[in-house]
């Protein structure tokens, strides 16, 4: 049986492969298909089931999204698989909330450059990561590339990690608005990578419990980072909820180099066969 990856991203976010190029090397892997998740955009969407189509017919793409969400203060991400995103009601939602992320840069770039000194502006940042959605990533990669920094940590210690003096916080939405898009635009909603959420075992059966009422479909039980008992608790929680097993390597190239696409830090199998029951919830 071959394998899978539901869970990867270009450099329509924050990944550094370009799209076609992703493509390329799920081919290059033998996966049976690979889900293009990027977050908060479907930009890389249709040129990705274009290229696909032409090149690889023995290959699947499953077009899908991640939403970055926040319960209680922690992230909590919702993976969209086979969203149709043409959907206009699903496009003036994700539209309204890139356009929250665009004002969120701007005003951090205003923050860096008045009162950190560091020439930075908005239009030098899309600039040189044309058509991305921006993330707190590009800022590392340009203030390191540029010298203003000696190292991506140093960014996100000194600059724009949580609670940095120069970090402006995105508009927020909750798990349930996500799910809420997902199923308008025709897709199935995955509950990303739970463990990462370091939620006590109460807190995260309740959150699950209360996704599932809000119509999710799936949750991430194979996942690069998991230890074999934490695959078994994802597991033990999808059967408890009646939630769809999905699974992928969060792949995004040099940015996580330790995470490879379709086998994860080396281990990580996700078998063809869970893509059955996933089409059939669309």
């Amino acid at each position: 049986m071959r394998g899978i990856d539901l869970h990867t991203h270009s450099n329509c976010s924050d990944g550094t492969y370009s799209v076609k190029e992703l493509m390329d090397y799920a081919h290059e892997k033998n996966l049976a298909a690979i889900a293009l998740t990027d977050h908060d955009t479907v930009d890389g969407l249709d040129e990705a089931s274009t290229y696909v189509k032409e090149n690889y017919p023995d290959m699947e793409f499953v077009p899908g999204i991640e939403f970055s969400t926040v319960e209680e203060g922690k992230d909590v991400h919702i993976v969209g698989l086979y969203i149709d995103h043409h959907n206009e009601e699903f496009k003036k939602k994700l539209g309204q909330f890139i356009d929250s992320r665009t004002v969120r840069n701007k005003k951090m770039c205003r923050k860096l450059s008045e009162e950190a000194g560091i020439p930075i502006s908005y239009e030098e940042l899309t600039g040189s990561f044309p058509g991305a959605v921006l993330t707190r990533a590009h800022y590392a990669k340009f203030m390191v590339d540029r010298g203003y920094a000696k190292s991506r940590n140093e960014v996100f210690d000194k600059y724009i990690g949580d609670n940095c003096p120069y970090y402006v916080e995105r508009e927020k939405i909750s798990p349930e608005e996500a799910i809420s898009y997902v199923l308008e635009a025709g897709g199935v909603p995955v509950l990303a990578h739970p463990i990462l959420y370091h939620l006590s075992d109460r807190k995260l059966d309740a959150l699950v419990a209360r996704l599932k009422n809000a119509g999710l479909k799936g949750i991430e039980a194979i996942y690069s980072t998991y230890s074999p008992s934490e695959e078994r608790r994802i597991k033990e929680l999808a059967a408890k909820y009646d939630l769809l097993i999905s699974g992928g390597s969060d792949f995004h190239g040099a940015n996580k180099p330790k995470i490879d696409l379709g086998i994860g830090m080396g281990k990580l199998f996700v078998p063809e066969d869970l893509l059955i029951p996933i089409k059939k919830a669309r």
